[in-house]
């Protein structure tokens, strides 16, 4: 039976050649990223705002988020999200911090209470009434602030360790540049960015880490077989040889998140957006134009001590004729 090839097996596309200018485009496009954040700023969600977050089942065992909002929309509150889940007619809402302190954030509780008392119950265990005040919503800032941190944290060390300092380097200037670039894009859109955004952001690195290192596995293969093959050519039948996996990879993922986007509703929408930015655009860019051909600037060369010792010891016979 022969095999489905989405890219020959003989293709040998010169992407390293590209990097005098995907290196500057980057460069401009992380500083405009970073320029905007700090000027433009985030539309942060009641998760980081603070709020009031209930979560209700219906009396007739069947929720109407639509009907549910109408009937809220009389009272004013600002910002409301209503998301339904599970089987048993069960909503979440969230309602933005209302002006006037804890006791406001109470009352308004309450006439939530009063107004959906007929369809909705909020006693019981499986039901609740949360007040998310300034000081919890900044310490969720912080929180994923330092989670995002420290996951590129222990990217490096495990990299350092799986590979060689350059390549450890390289993936976290990989990983860097998509963080930067993704958040440049929720400050530029106004999507809203809250605790699905930090989700969004670290389910980034994962999958950008996994993709940098299916490359770097293989430019660490050739690197032993091949001592005195120019650095640019080695990269770029390592990436060639990897490109099938990953158009078959990114094709994929971008298709499950586009129908995310469409039909998945408000509730992820904030989610699916990014990680489709994230993910397909930044993350398939990144990992062939960036995490690859920075590992020329960072020294890497076939023959250097890692690739000198794992050569001797693992590379295939002919491998010296191959050179």
């Amino acid at each position: 039976m022969r095999h489905l090839r989405i890219v020959p097996d003989n293709t040998n596309f010169g992407f390293i050649r590209f990097r005098r200018f995907s290196f500057p485009t980057s460069a401009v496009l992380s500083i405009l990223a970073l320029v905007l954040f700090f000027t433009h700023g985030l539309n942060y969600g009641i998760d980081f705002k603070g709020g009031i977050a209930m979560q209700g089942t219906a009396i007739s065992g069947k929720a109407d988020v639509t009907t549910l909002k109408e009937a809220l929309a009389p009272l004013n509150l600002g910002e409301v999200q209503v998301q339904e889940f599970g089987d048993a007619g069960q909503v979440l809402m969230r309602i933005a911090l209302q002006p006037g302190g804890d006791a406001a954030q109470q009352v308004t509780a309450d006439k939530i209470k009063d107004t959906l008392a007929k369809d909705y119950s909020f006693k019981g265990e499986q039901n609740s009434i949360q007040i998310i005040g300034p000081s919890v919503s900044q310490e969720l800032v912080t929180v994923g602030t330092v989670g995002i941190f420290v996951a590129i944290l222990c990217i490096l060390i495990y990299l350092w360790f799986r590979f060689d300092w350059q390549f450890a380097v390289g993936a976290m200037i990989a990983n860097v540049h998509d963080i930067v670039l993704t958040i440049g894009f929720m400050s530029v859109t106004q999507i809203e960015f809250d605790l699905t955004s930090v989700a969004a952001l670290l389910t980034i690195l994962g999958y950008s880490l996994n993709d940098t290192v299916v490359i770097y596995d293989r430019i660490r293969e050739l690197l032993r077989k091949y001592k005195k093959k120019p650095m640019g050519d080695l990269l770029d039948e390592s990436i060639n040889a990897t490109l099938s996996r990953s158009v078959i990879t990114h094709v994929t993922v971008a298709l499950a998140l586009l129908a995310l986007l469409i039909f998945g509703g408000p509730a992820i929408h904030s989610f699916t957006a990014t990680m489709l930015f994230g993910v397909v655009l930044v993350g398939t860019y990144t990992s062939i134009f960036i995490a690859s051909p920075v590992l020329i600037y960072l020294g890497l060369r076939p023959g250097s001590h890692e690739a000198q010792a794992a050569g001797a010891k693992d590379a295939p016979i002919g491998a010296k004729a191959a050179e």
